[in-house]
């Protein structure tokens, strides 16, 4: 009787999701589904705006959103029109979503109605990707930890191209979203000891719980004589910037040991004064630039992944709990306080670090 009682009910969940699946092809091919997203209206506006979908081509699949992850430091940054953002409007942000298949084109192999996935796509309800850049989401992962899956892999990158070695010594400085990120994996990738800085008390107690094995608050302490203490009076091999403030720069460059690597993992929004002779040319420092579009597009190699491997691996971490998003999420609220969700990444810095948005309630 069990087992009769439990097929039946995978028939009737099979038959749910055919029907779902028929509904939304017919409302797709009658230009009818309509979906909610964010929309960046102009500087420092915020809202909800109803679209319309458009019909999938042979390879592409339509995902219903669960779950998306704003990305603090990007967009906040160009929500507010910062240098080195595109400062036109309306903008429509996100590339951390993580739903369920709802419909595939007709050339689709990878993926079938009720996969669990993941796709750099924004905040919106629905959402329509090329099978070429979905992922499969791990049964044991959930869609929250998954909306991680592109912060992860920018912070991997980054990782990546400063070729760390095992018992080198790290500091990442920022320790927001992609900082926290960035430290797990340098300790990961064999950084002994690692260290993380902030000017938050807040995001260092979670550094802490996520493996740092120190922690400095710079308005609180010399950072660069702490740092010179800790890695017996060298300073460290390797130095990721993450804060995206250009002021930080410097910092991280008095930071390296004679012949470190600085990585530039945030992106700066400004430029800064440096002082070349003394901190860069004279100590032999090699600055690497790590944004993540800088990529393979095709096959990965050592220190040199393709974004979709790395996306992968990041999900794999996150799978067998060796890289830690659970106490990275700070709040999570409905799409429809989107506005609320984007002031409190502005002004409390002290308190947020992470915002998922639900979309599983949309009217």
């Amino acid at each position: 009787m069990a087992s009769s009682h439990i097929g039946f009910s995978k028939g009737l969940k099979k038959l749910a999701l055919y029907s779902r699946e028929v509904f939304i092809m017919s409302s797709i091919a009658g230009k009818e589904l309509t979906g909610k997203r964010i929309v960046f209206v102009k500087k420092g506006e915020v809202s909800v705006e109803d679209f319309k979908l458009r019909q999938l081509e042979s390879d592409e699949v339509l995902i219903e959103t669960v779950s998306t992850l704003i990305s603090p430091g990007t967009e906040t940054a160009f929500l507010m029109a910062l240098p080195n953002t595109r400062g036109v409007f309306p903008q429509y942000p996100g590339y951390s979503n993580a739903g369920v298949v709802v419909a595939t084109g007709s050339g689709v192999s990878e993926f079938k109605i009720g996969d669990r996935v993941a796709s750099q796509r924004n905040h919106a309800s629905y959402v329509i990707a090329p099978e070429s850049i979905v992922l499969h989401v791990p049964e044991s992962v959930s869609f929250d930890e998954a909306a991680f899956f592109t912060l992860g892999s920018i912070a991997l990158q980054g990782v990546r191209k400063a070729d760390i070695e095992l018992g080198e010594s790290v500091v990442v400085v920022g320790q927001g979203l992609v900082g926290q990120l960035a430290l797990q994996l340098a300790k990961l990738s064999g950084g002994m000891p690692v260290i993380g800085a902030d000017l938050y008390d807040f995001r260092l107690k979670v550094s802490l719980e996520n493996g740092a094995d120190y922690v400095l608050n710079p308005s609180k302490v010399d950072l660069e004589k702490e740092v010179r203490e800790i890695t017996g009076g060298k300073g460290a091999d390797v130095v990721i910037e993450a804060t995206g403030n250009p002021q930080a720069i410097p910092i991280a460059l008095k930071l390296a040991a004679e012949y470190g690597r600085v990585v530039i993992l945030g992106s700066p929004r400004g430029s800064c004064e440096v002082n070349f002779y003394p901190e860069v040319h004279k100590k032999g420092l090699y600055i690497i630039g790590a944004h993540a579009s800088r990529r393979p597009r095709f096959e990965s190699r050592h220190g040199w992944w393709t974004v979709k491997d790395d996306n992968r691996l990041v999900l794999k971490l996150i799978e067998k709990g060796l890289l830690k998003v659970k106490n990275l999420i700070t709040l999570k609220m409905s799409f429809k306080e989107a506005k609320d969700a984007y002031r409190k990444l502005i002004e409390e810095k002290d308190k947020v670090l992470g915002i998922i948005l639900d979309w599983k309630t949309v009217e």
